[in-house]
């Protein structure tokens, strides 16, 4: 996948003060399909990542959710707030660092979600310009899954990496 790397560097700069708005790559968006909302969306942006989007100027945390969820969230001490109210809706998937063994993931991830996708390598996200920023998230990245049918388009996905369900599929007479 064009968009990972191991090298060094990172966009966690942005947790320190740099800059808080960094874009998925289009192509992780692509291969997971249509959203219905993006609560936390660049201003501005080159391309869209849902069909409705509430920006730091809507407040979207306080927003009402309907639909599939598409979530990038803040990376830092918000970053919980923000998975905590994609687990109470139920529907959607989120982009995070996989830092599994944080207090966030024990609560709002390994206990909620139903799927999970470990990205191989280390995204590049890009900047509001639509350019890839030259250097890589600085951590690994996984994609998380809430609702049986976007674990489902997890593992459907033409993305590099390792799927792990989470919760059991019951199957039904």
């Amino acid at each position: 996948m064009p968009t990972t790397t191991t090298g060094i560097g990172g966009h966690q700069r942005a947790y320190r003060g740099e800059k808080d708005e960094w874009l998925t790559p289009p192509e992780v968006i692509r291969a997971l399909g249509t959203f219905d909302l993006d609560p936390c969306a660049p201003v501005i942006r080159p391309w869209d990542m849902a069909l409705a989007h509430f920006t730091t100027e809507d407040d979207g945390l306080a927003k009402r959710w309907a639909g599939r969820i598409w979530l990038n969230p803040p990376y830092g001490p918000e970053t919980g707030k923000w998975l905590k109210r994609l687990a109470d809706h139920g529907d959607g998937i989120a982009l995070t660092f996989a830092r599994t063994e944080t207090v966030m993931f024990f609560d709002q991830v390994w206990d909620r979600a139903d799927a999970l996708f470990f990205l191989r390598g280390r995204l590049h996200f890009y900047h509001s310009d639509g350019t890839r920023a030259q250097h890589n998230s600085g951590a690994p990245s996984v994609l998380v899954a809430y609702g049986r049918e976007n674990a489902d388009c997890l593992l459907a996905s033409s993305l590099d990496g390792k799927f792990v369900r989470l919760k059991e599929v019951k199957h039904y007479e």
